[in-house]
């Protein structure tokens, strides 16, 4: 007869970033609450960028990261489409974790409408939240 699940298998830490490219916001969350929370803006570009994502990465153990894609009101792509995309590519090739897409239409707005004090962070975690939705 199998064992029974443990908790531990049912606890997976997830990242999430809010990509752009000046700015990405970060957040993190659990598979057993289904909540996140937001982390910080990272403000770096290039390579600086990695090594601040590679830092979270190592105090964070993430099971895997979750990466807001952005898509015009009709859901066409558009140039931040692709950068967003080829940094969730980036992000896997890097890390060697499962990288998720999400569609980030409108996270950044609710975030401000929410009054966050860090828009891109709350941003993120909004859509860490809405990837757990999308995966029940």
């Amino acid at each position: 007869m199998p064992e029974p699940a443990s908790s531990a298998h049912l606890l997976q830490t997830l990242l999430a970033f809010d990509f752009g490219l000046k700015r990405t916001g970060v957040a993190t969350g659990n598979t057993l609450t289904r909540t996140a929370q937001p982390l910080r803006t990272l403000s770096a570009e290039g390579d600086a960028r990695f090594d601040a994502i590679a830092r979270l990465v190592a105090e964070w153990q993430p099971a895997a990261l979750v990466v807001g894609v952005p898509f015009h009101p009709d859901g066409a792509a558009h140039d931040n489409t692709r950068r967003a995309q080829r940094f969730a590519r980036q992000l896997h090739g890097r890390f060697r974790l499962p990288v998720h897409e999400v569609d980030e239409r409108y996270s950044t707005t609710e975030a401000l409408a929410e009054g966050a004090r860090d828009a891109d962070a709350a941003a993120a975690a909004i859509l860490l939240e809405q990837y757990f939705r999308e995966h029940a």
